[in-house]
């Protein structure tokens, strides 16, 4: 009887006491993890605003004690971080689509199985997923083919990836084999269904395996450190700049360390504490304006990618 007056209940629109609690727990919940994800990030801005004498206090607070812009004229007077923030968005993007077009189209040829040595492929591909060669290897094969100090390193090491193209061949397989087919009969090759058919059906997979590239791309700061050299800077991407900035700034008394631009006004207008959140803040800029337009695509792709097949 009680099962029967809560399904009534239910569909006349009113909740259950049960259904009550339950909601107010997910919403104390779902509070509680919004003030723990947004406090270090409010944390960040007041204090890249505060003065130094404020920053270096650490101290918690809604509002900076006193408002400055100092610590952002200090990072920003370094003429260092415009070249870095070109080749953080050159290497984006280039390494984002030639990632995924290469990456599609080797899931493509994949997704096919009268593909010749297909399993094998997938052998080898699926041993990839669980065991890596590790650091010292991958360094010398990109010594080997020539790539240290050179843009092209940020490309070629990262044009294929073996899990982004799981899901791609996921997708490929849930695609209506009679398109391909009524292509094929009147003259397409493989090439053409691939560019002129598969392609445009596959855009939300597309977007949420180029925001995966974009995204990993963008922080990456690792193989910068590992593949670049200082004798060439211009090759520094924003990540790897920010690295260097918040390991100078920490060290006391290594102000001989620091960026030219910087050591003229640190002293005064600006401390380590207050540049290294507004470093922080300005580099996370950019990905944090694109990233809520390709958030719809992401949830879309992925799933597509996971149901279909």
């Amino acid at each position: 009887m009680e099962t029967v007056k809560a399904h009534r209940h239910s569909i006349l629109g009113r909740r259950t006491q049960g259904e009550k609690v339950f909601s107010g727990f997910n919403v104390c919940l779902m509070v509680l993890l919004l003030l723990l994800v947004f406090f270090p990030f409010w944390y960040a801005i007041v204090h890249s605003f505060d003065t130094p004498s404020g920053a270096a206090l650490g101290n918690f607070s809604l509002l900076p004690n006193q408002f400055t812009f100092n610590n952002y004229y200090v990072f920003l007077k370094d003429p260092k971080i415009f070249s870095a923030f070109g080749m953080t968005f050159l290497r984006t993007i280039v390494g984002t689509v030639t990632s995924v077009f290469f990456t599609a189209m080797v899931a493509y040829g994949l997704s096919k199985r009268y593909l010749i040595g297909r399993k094998f492929f997938l052998t080898i591909g699926t041993i990839t997923l669980v065991f890596s060669a590790g650091m010292i290897p991958s360094y010398f094969v990109v010594q080997s083919l020539g790539l240290l100090n050179s843009f092209w390193v940020y490309i070629i090491p990262g044009l294929f990836s073996f899990y982004n193209a799981l899901i791609f061949m996921t997708f490929f397989r849930g695609l209506p084999a009679s398109m391909e087919e009524s292509a094929s009969i009147d003259g397409a090759n493989d090439f053409v269904i691939f560019l002129r058919i598969v392609v445009p059906l596959s855009m939300p997979v597309i977007a949420t395996i180029a925001l995966f590239n974009g995204v990993g791309a963008y922080n990456d700061y690792f193989s910068t450190m590992l593949y670049i050299s200082q004798n060439h800077q211009g090759l520094y991407t924003i990540q790897y700049y920010l690295l260097q900035v918040i390991q100078q700034t920490q060290a006391i008394g290594m102000m001989k360390n620091l960026p030219p631009a910087m050591q003229i006004m640190m002293s005064s207008k600006t401390s380590p504490e207050a540049l290294k959140y507004a470093a922080m803040l300005i580099t996370a800029l950019p990905m944090m304006c694109v990233y809520p337009f390709l958030q719809k695509y992401f949830v879309k792709g992925v799933m597509i990618g996971s149901i279909k097949g």
